[in-house]
């Protein structure tokens, strides 16, 4: 007999001991004999982190379909793995030595430090997959790989000498995301943009030789001089300037404009472009260049050009031709009198002199200071107004951001594009829900070189060395490196050659090449995850089977960073027999973000964040799971409140007391029990219902509408099986004729048994208790088990029963509204009855008396007066009013009811229809607004229909 009540907290640890005993999710596991593969690669966490919702909405989706998957005999892999996480591994590594207080990683060494590393990842890293393992995932966990592991690093070197060498990786001096905290570059997924209270400082630049325009202005209604737009019309005048206003909200950089822009076709600056305006306190000439990036509309129109320092400046610059001086170091100070970019060409006198004694070295910050200082002594101060704008930093180091001009390495993501755009544009490739294709063609029509190069010491150190004179040799290993630089030296004459001989005959490692200090951004080796965790560079059994994979699962934010870059790569390194690119993937599915129940995102600075970990505790992994699968509709955001998982647990709870009750009452499994055979209305309406639900669940899970799906199982599970069938069967087990007794039990086993098959992988855990003891462990593990068949229908039987329900649920329904005393009975008046409804009513006659607490059954050809009517079918239901209810009293109520609601509506209705409260007020606060209304709106609805039947009934 099943415990009285189900504990998750014992019976989930004791489920996952089972399938971790069976080796119950090794690859292939439980497939029929030829069957298809069926591939999930898991986005894999970092080894630093935890688990937190979106993980586990991201693996609880992975989980159903390679659950579903399997169950359909299919040969699954979920191949599990975790990404060496490089910024944020280093820093906790390097957080702990501090406060151990432990030497820095740069006074222990490199070598060292990344042995410290290693060691803890080997005791701390990786805690999510414990963690994962609560969750349910049924990964394959014998495959655990690691993007720093032999075999993936192996994959990572071959990648990149091959792109090397086909020229598609190269070495640039371009604008990269720079963090002066970290002193490294990092990727935009790596930049949060932060609201900052700052300033907007409006410059004078001063025309150069001596020339002058006329600048329009426009008059305010006291006939003030304003800034005039090509917007505003004709001017009302002009003036004559001298000078250039431009803005900046960083008056630092100021010192490397090299140039200031205007658009073609304002007619302000025309005559302006191509002379030069003189760049304050530095005295430089820098010249005014048309383009269309500065908007007219915008400011003066005017924008100064830094390309060393602004990535739409670099572009323009580009265009331009306009030289890029960088005036920062890597830590954000301002570096000036060592810096013979800046220098060239300045006579080092005047107001310079003050600036390289007093900004050199500060930083940014500082210097920002000094230099708006100085800018109004010399009378080019503007103006300085209050400016809130966002401004990047970076998500690890905390500090802004600066765009910085290195040397780094680039993927040429351009050319690698092409492949994986067509792929998508040609169906071979689709996203779900569809209208993500759009931005992930934006991108990829769109995408720049990608920086791949990181100033880190953790991570793939990439494969490149460095001859005397600076040549790079990039090859897999520092052997090949060196074979191939003697190779280059000694075939060309020229001064290293003698060198490089004498140092041949008696060479140490090191003395001819310098390797490369940068590693590889984490995303490189994780675009190769679909197919170097399988074993390539090696063409090993598992590539040959389980490549392509078949679905990608995840969230949008990583379109570009991962799943574009994996469709790159796949398309180039995997190719079929004749050459063809293979895409690593036929489906990418891409998942909302879960919010808070209000909407808003979820951060710790607002305190709102909801640990799934303590949600598994106090509920259960299989509530949360299916919490998150009901409320994942394609394109909507999860807006996830605890209690919807308490209510989940309580579903689970529900089916679990309804096992137990149908146990009670003898069901047990008959290996002779045959649907078809069944001769019982009651038992062939559950068996149809039953199909009709495996058929709904099949589909959503393989249209990737696991809402849907899971929407379907609970109205059968709740509504069907445990509110109606087992409720119509009581009177059967109590004092049924002993073959409907037989009948009855047997088939409430099977379909209680087919239902936990189905629901199987959404609430795992308990539908694998409740199956081992329906078989008795001697049918293995429900995970292995065939997933159900949609084998029995009919309609007769089906419109039956669910008339039936109909009718009962319209009558407690009104039972309800009018607030009729539970064990208050009256009689039930049937008008419109034919043959068919007089069989029905006579068949189910104790049925209907007991669910509906009717004390009589009756037909009539019309509907006595005072009473309640309910259209069931092709007949009227008609529950007499004025024997149960004062009817004046309850009239009362309810316009005291609806008069409380309507003044609730009007009160939201007014603050929704204030267009300042829409504007000003935080996103999630309007939609909590209006989610009010909508439930008020609900309620009223049902008071005015109760309030219409006590006026017809009176």
């Amino acid at each position: 007999m099943l415990d009285k009540t189900y504990d998750a907290a014992a019976v989930e640890p004791k489920i996952a001991g089972k399938w971790a005993e069976a080796e119950a999710f090794r690859a292939g596991a439980g497939a029929k004999p030829g069957a298809d593969p069926y591939t999930i690669v898991i986005p894999p966490p970092n080894v630093t982190g935890s688990l937190h919702m979106g993980h586990a909405l991201n693996n609880t989706i992975q989980d159903i379909l390679v659950r579903f998957a399997r169950m359909q005999g299919k040969n699954v892999l979920w191949q599990p793995g975790m990404d060496h996480a490089g910024i944020a591994t280093q820093m906790v590594v390097e957080r702990q030595l501090a406060q151990r207080g432990e030497p820095d990683r740069h006074a222990m060494g490199r070598e060292r430090f990344v042995e410290r590393v290693w060691e803890w990842k080997d005791e701390s890293g990786g805690m999510i997959f414990n963690q994962l393992k609560r969750l349910g995932a049924s990964c394959d966990w014998s495959r655990e790989r690691f993007t720093m592991d032999e075999g993936l690093s192996e994959a990572v070197r071959e990648v990149f000498v091959r792109l090397y060498k086909e020229g598609l990786i190269y070495k640039d001096k371009r604008l990269v995301n720079w963090d002066p905290a970290l002193l490294t570059a990092i990727s935009d997924l790596e930049v949060e943009q932060v609201e900052v209270k700052g300033h907007l400082w409006h410059f004078r630049y001063p025309l150069a030789d001596g020339e002058t325009y006329e600048h329009p202005y426009r008059l305010d209604e006291n006939g003030e001089r304003l800034p005039w737009k090509p917007s505003d019309g004709e001017p009302a005048g002009t003036e004559t300037r001298d000078y250039l206003v431009v803005a900046t909200t960083r008056p630092e950089t100021m010192l490397g404009d090299t140039g200031v822009a205007v658009h073609p076709d304002d007619p302000r600056y025309k005559a302006l472009v191509g002379k030069h305006v003189i760049l304050p306190l530095v005295g430089r000439r820098i010249p005014i260049v048309a383009d269309s990036y500065p908007d007219p509309e915008a400011g003066t129109g005017a924008v100064k050009m830094t390309p060393a320092h602004d990535f739409n400046d670099f572009e323009v610059g580009k265009r331009a031709g306009l030289e890029a001086i960088n005036v920062l170091t890597e830590n954000a100070s301002v570096t000036l009198k060592e810096n013979e970019a800046f220098l060239e060409g300045l006579d080092q006198s005047g107001k310079l002199l003050e600036v390289l004694a007093e900004v050199d070295g500060l930083d940014r910050f500082a210097a920002r200071a000094v230099i708006v200082e100085k800018m109004e002594e010399i009378g080019c101060l503007a103006a300085v107004e209050p400016h809130t704008h966002m401004v990047p930093h970076g998500d690890r180091g905390g500090v802004p951001i600066e765009p910085y001009l290195t040397d780094q390495w680039y993927v040429d993501a351009h050319r690698l594009a092409q492949p994986a755009i067509e792929s998508v544009r040609e169906g071979r490739t689709e996203f779900v829900p569809k209208n993500w294709e759009k931005t992930y063609f934006e991108w990829m029509e769109n995408i720049q070189p990608w920086c791949i190069s990181r100033q880190l010491w953790w991570g793939h150190r990439i494969p490149a060395w460095y001859g005397p004179d600076g040549q790079v040799f990039v090859e897999k290993d520092e052997e090949e490196a060196l074979q191939a630089a003697i190779q280059h030296y000694i075939a060309h004459e020229g001064p290293w050659k003698a060198w490089v001989e004498e140092k041949l005959e008696n060479y140490q490692p090191g003395e001819i090449l310098t390797r490369d200090d940068d590693v590889l951004d984490t995303w490189f080796s994780s675009a190769l995850w679909p197919f170097s965790t399988l074993g390539w560079p090696k063409q090993t059994a598992e590539l040959k089977t389980y490549y392509p994979t078949s679905v990608l699962v995840t969230g949008f934010d990583i379109i570009f960073f991962w799943v574009a870059r994996m469709m790159m790569m796949g398309l180039h390194f995997m190719k079929d027999g004749t050459g063809t690119g293979r895409e690593p993937f036929h489906t990418v599915y891409v998942h909302a973000l879960v919010r808070d129940k209000h909407g808003a995102k979820m951060s710790k600075s607002k305190g709102n964040v909801i640990d799934p970990l303590e949600l598994i505790e106090e509920y259960g992994a299989d509530a949360l799971r299916f919490t998150l699968a009901i409320m994942a509709a394609q394109g909507r955001d999860v807006k996830l409140d605890p209690t919807r998982v308490a209510g989940y647990r309580n579903f689970g709870t529900k089916l679990w007391n309804a096992t137990r009750f149908a146990e009670m009452n003898g069901a047990a499994l008959d290996p002779n029990f045959k649907p078809a055979e069944c001769r019982l209305t009651t038992n062939r309406w559950i068996l149809t219902e039953l199909s009709r639900t495996t058929d709904a669940v099949r589909e959503a899970i393989e249209t990737y509408r696991f809402n849907e799906a899971a929407g379907a199982l609970y109205r059968f599970i709740w509504n069907n099986l445990c509110d109606w069938y087992l409720e119509l069967l009581k009177p059967v087990f109590s004092e049924g004729e002993a073959a409907d007794q037989a009948e009855s039990r047997a088939c409430a086993a099977h379909v209680l048994v087919e239902t936990c098959k189905l629901l199987h992988p959404f609430m795992p855990h308990m539908t694998e208790e409740l199956w081992a003891h329906f078989t008795d462990g001697k049918q293995g593990l429900l995970c292995h088990a065939d997933w159900p068949e949609a084998d029995f229908a009919e309609a007769a039987a089906a419109d039956e029963i669910n008339w039936l329900i109909e009718l009962v649920g319209g009558v407690r329904s009104v039972r309800a509204e009018m607030n009729v005393p539970p064990a208050a009975k009256a009689p039930l008046v049937i008008v419109g009855a034919d043959q068919t409804i007089t069989a029905r009513l006579a068949t189910h006659d104790a049925a209907i008396r007991r669910l509906a607490r009717a004390s009589d059954i009756v037909t009539a050809e019309a509907a006595p007066a005072g009473s309640a009517q309910i259209i069931v079918g092709d007949v009227t239901a008609c529950l007499p009013l004025g024997d149960l209810v004062d009817l004046d009293a309850e009239a009362q109520r309810l316009d005291k009811a609806l008069g409380k609601i309507e003044a609730d509506i009007a009160k939201i209705s007014r603050k929704l229809d204030n267009e300042k409260f829409v504007a000003n007020a935080k996103p999630e606060v309007v939609a909590g607004e209006r989610d009010k209304l909508a439930d008020l709106e609900g309620q009223k609805a049902l008071l005015d229909q109760a309030r219409q039947r006590v006026s017809e009934a009176r």
